[in-house]
């Protein structure tokens, strides 16, 4: 393997993963298995030592003893494959490798077809016979090896996430990469040279603080939560802190939880190091143009990269800073296919590189406020706050409640919203109206039969998208055609219930038909040209009333945006999941964050039947602190994270008998003696049940030791894999849970 003997392992669980076999082995396993192979390459030695002293026999020449470098001929490759070992496989008789080698991509047979995988270890002996061994077809040199850090990362997260090691490396690959088909490359946009850099701002008294307190800390790992208000000039305190980093002739890594968040990003970072070899990294991005920017990356070209949350796995052989932006985002998780934080990878490859990490939010997630404070581990990171606007004269905004049950809205528009709207259209102020609902209404009815628009796939109802003229499920993307009447009795007075930011579009038009209406949601910005269209009217003056959803809610600013109205973020209060009001608090304040970031005061509008609610009264005064502290109190009572760790087994088929059935016998799988702390919860249901056409259940594991869970999980995940099941039947293991 790729490690460093005179380095302590920094995880657990990884040995008995990483270890080149066809088997999964225990630490015990693997030390038996060294000391096999050992065996072996000594046994030639030792008939020599025994030979009788008799003049007749004579030693054989130096060409008969064993040869190591023909020893050492065996490769373990990591596959794109569902199962948790590497492939042994033999070179052919022309080629040649050493360790130097370990990290090139390879070409193999596996099966009827030829794959691409990755070299991890040279071994001596295989644990099936040489002959039975498959040869490797070819050596790829294309690009420079993959780095000893790349490995590293790897390797951590295939162990602390419990997914198989080749389906973590080649995922993190460009398709190019990983796949023998050529990719189609498009024509190259020519890049505008650019030889002055835009001149930095003066920084305030906060961010000159801030920054000094990491220059400080330099020349080694230390993780700093940047937690400032909402227009605190968080972003210039990267860029700064960047400079340095190219300063000291090092790349920077910055990560964002969304696409829509890296225009304006990439610009400010062009016009600030227009020399620096910036690039993106996102699902957006062409095949050929994200190779591209990879192998800038790699080779070091790039000093900057800018990206998502599988950019935290771009190989960077010269990182010396990594920025996590908006780290409390839920974009962060990837949710399909290998269930990673890209936040914490972060944070342990920094850790694993020895270098500082900027965690920036202003509305921190709770686990890594508890981090930051000290009440949760003696305060593991450094926390730094900017509590004051970046830009003279802005202050934070208004935020004032509006009682629906007194001032009951028509259309979803109170009457105290629609005077504020109308003072800004004569001030020629933007004003943003604010729901996190796409679509027209949530639903169609029958109000004779019963009678709704339900989704024949999914357990959710068919969303009615009016400018489309159609029925469409958010969560499978199953679309139907409005009906003219009740499928069930032929009524055909039917009806919409709900309102979604079509809808709320229709009655600002109407109420206010001089003015410039845009919407923003993933109907109208579906693709990052159109989102950056979108967003250049709005810079530009060319939309008088927003109406948006998330999209808008972080990371934007745009100076003419003086009013932010909130419409019924009541349902998050009640909701079932214990993460719901954290998310609803970080979603008002960073929506309110976009009123009044210039000079001009902003207010924001919530409309709510419980004004007295202490997580509203938290939004009225800006108090996170306060709301954070007594959540982190709730959840320590009821022993939910950062006070206990989690990990959810979830299992869908075609009935949800199976997937019951199969988290049953999951249960029920013997404990290991040695740890009993280990909670299990019964199997039930998920919240969405059913989604194409595949019935969900889901089963919790709980411990108050991250150390007791992770040894139990890599103990359970091989019962797991013995289980018999039906054909159909899927599951996977996530680790830190973010969803219920």
């Amino acid at each position: 393997m790729w490690a460093d003997a005179s380095k302590p392992l920094r995880y657990e669980l990884s040995s008995d993963l990483l270890i080149g076999s066809s088997t999964e082995l225990s630490t015990g396993a693997v030390n038996a298995k060294k000391a096999l192979i050992t065996e072996h390459l000594n046994r030639y030695y030792q008939k020599w030592r025994e030979l009788p002293a008799v003049s007749d026999i004579t030693i054989p020449p130096h060409s008969t003893m064993p040869d190591h470098s023909l020893l050492l001929q065996i490769v373990r490759v990591a596959l794109d494959v569902p199962l948790r070992h590497l492939f042994d496989y033999r070179l052919p008789d022309h080629e040649q490798l050493s360790t130097a080698d370990i990290g090139y991509r390879v070409c193999v047979p596996f099966g009827q077809r030829q794959k691409v995988g990755i070299i991890v270890e040279l071994a001596a002996a295989s644990e099936l016979p040489l002959a039975q061994l498959k040869p490797v077809t070819a050596v790829l040199r294309d690009v420079p090896r993959l780095p000893a850090a790349w490995f590293h990362l790897t390797e951590f997260c295939a162990a602390y996430y419990h997914a198989p090691l080749g389906q973590v490396m080649l995922s993190t690959l460009p398709t190019g990469l990983r796949s023998l088909a050529p990719v189609k490359a498009r024509a190259r946009r020519q890049a505008i040279p650019q030889t002055l850099a835009q001149q930095a701002p003066a920084l305030t008294l906060e961010q000159e603080a801030a920054l000094r307190a990491m220059a400080e800390g330099a020349g080694g790992f230390c993780a700093y939560l940047l937690h400032g208000v909402t227009g605190s000039g968080k972003t210039e305190v990267y860029l700064r802190l960047i400079e340095l980093t190219l300063a000291a002739g090092q790349q920077s890594l910055l990560l964002v939880p969304e696409i829509n968040l890296t225009p304006q990003l990439e610009a400010r970072l062009t016009a600030r190091f227009p020399n620096a070899g910036l690039v993106s990294l996102h699902s957006e991005l062409g095949d050929a143009a994200r190779g591209r920017n990879w192998r800038a990356a790699l080779t070091g070209g790039a000093r900057i990269v800018l990206g998502t949350r599988l950019a935290v796995f771009v190989p960077l052989p010269e990182l010396g800073l990594i920025v996590v932006d908006e780290e409390h985002d839920s974009s962060f998780k990837q949710q399909d296919g290998i269930r990673y934080s890209a936040r914490d990878l972060a944070v342990f490859r920094a850790r694993d590189s020895h270098i500082p990490i900027v965690l920036g939010s202003a509305t921190p997630s709770l686990e890594s406020w508890a981090n930051a404070t000290g009440t949760d581990g003696g305060g593991r990171y450094r926390l730094l706050s900017l509590q004051q606007r970046a830009v003279e004269g802005a202050r934070l905004p208004l935020v004032r409640t509006i009682d629906t049950r007194v001032d009951k809205p028509e259309e979803g528009l109170s009457r105290a919203l629609l005077v504020a709207i109308e003072e800004r259209l004569e001030r020629a102020e933007q004003s943003l109206v604010f729901l996190n609902r796409r679509g027209y209404a949530p639903v169609l009815a029958c109000p004779a039969c019963g009678w709704t628009s339900h989704c024949h796939r999914c357990a959710a109802n068919l969303v009615l998208h009016l400018a489309d003229h159609c029925l469409r499920c958010h969560h499978c993307g199953f679309e139907a055609r409005v009906p003219m009447h009740c499928p069930a009795c032929g009524n055909q007075d039917i009806s919409a219930f709900g309102r979604g930011t079509q809808r709320i579009e229709a009655a600002l038009t109407e109420r206010f038909p001089e003015a410039r209406i845009l919407r923003v949601d993933r109907d109208s910005a579906s693709s990052r040209r159109q989102w950056e269209a979108l967003v250049a009217r709005i810079e530009g003056g060319e939309a008088d009333i927003l109406v948006g959803t998330q999209m808008l809610a972080k990371g934007h600013d745009f100076p003419k945006l003086t009013l932010v109205g909130a419409i019924a973020p009541d349902a998050a209060l009640f909701a079932a999941d214990w993460r719901a009001p954290e998310r609803l608090f970080a979603q008002l304040m960073q929506v309110a964050g976009r009123a009044g970031r210039a000079e001009r005061p902003g207010e924001m509008l919530l409309q709510t039947q419980f004004p007295d609610h202490p997580l509203y009264d938290a939004v009225v005064r800006h108090d996170y602190q306060a709301f954070a502290a007594a959540q982190l109190r709730e959840r320590q009572q009821a022993g939910f994270p950062p006070y206990s760790y989690q990990a959810m087994l979830r299992a869908e088929a075609p009935r949800m008998a199976d997937a019951l059935c199969f988290l049953a016998a999951a249960r029920g799988c013997p404990l290991p003696k040695e740890e009993p702390q280990v909670t299990f919860y019964d199997p039930v249901p998920m919240r969405l049940s059913r989604r194409a056409s595949l019935e969900r259940g889901q089963l919790l594991v709980e411990s108050s030791s991250r150390r007791t869970l992770q040894r139990f999980l890599g103990h359970w995940v091989t019962q797991l894999d013995a289980i018999k099941s039906p054909s159909r039947l899927r599951w996977h293991l996530e680790v830190d849970p973010f969803e219920f």
